[in-house]
């Protein structure tokens, strides 16, 4: 996984931050936003949507480099069979409100296309307890979510 990152952050975006930590947090960070899409086996446009705007967000990244990177994240979760290797990057280096921001995201790609499956919701679950975050903050992500998503602020 590091190596690819690497050669993304090295030749499409700043050979600088090719070896930053904080690349491999943001490629963790899209890669469970791409794993909650794909949990119901059926990854509506909307969801992909959501997946991109929320990786803009927090990167910073033009269109083409964030479309870019989620490819990278989707190749690296074919390829991951645990959480795992994603989850304790960022539980070892986030805050719990930036695990909290996260997982926002992760429950505004959820609804994305105005339908919550279990499957959806269990994964987000997961996720949550493998960063350790309070469930206050993960009821109160969810609730800010879904008021973002109900306004039409989803994206």
């Amino acid at each position: 996984m590091l190596d690819r990152i690497r050669s993304f952050f090295g030749e499409r975006i700043d050979p600088e931050r090719a070896d930053d930590p904080d690349a491999r947090l943001r490629l963790a960070a899209a890669a469970l936003m791409v794993e909650v899409m794909r949990a119901d086996f059926d990854a509506a446009e909307e969801e992909k949507e959501a997946v991109l705007a929320g990786v803009r967000r927090h990167l910073g990244l033009t269109e083409g480099q964030t479309s870019e990177l989620v490819e990278l994240a989707e190749s690296e979760t074919e390829g991951s069979v645990c959480l795992y290797e994603f989850t304790r990057l960022i539980h070892e280096s986030f805050d719990n409100a930036r695990k909290g921001r996260l997982i926002e995201e992760l429950w505004r790609v959820a609804f994305a296309d105005r339908v919550l499956e279990a499957q959806e919701e269990f994964l987000i679950r997961k996720i949550a307890r493998l960063l350790h975050l309070p469930h206050g903050d993960f009821i109160a992500a969810r609730q800010r979510a879904r008021a973002r998503v109900q306004e039409g602020a989803g994206q």
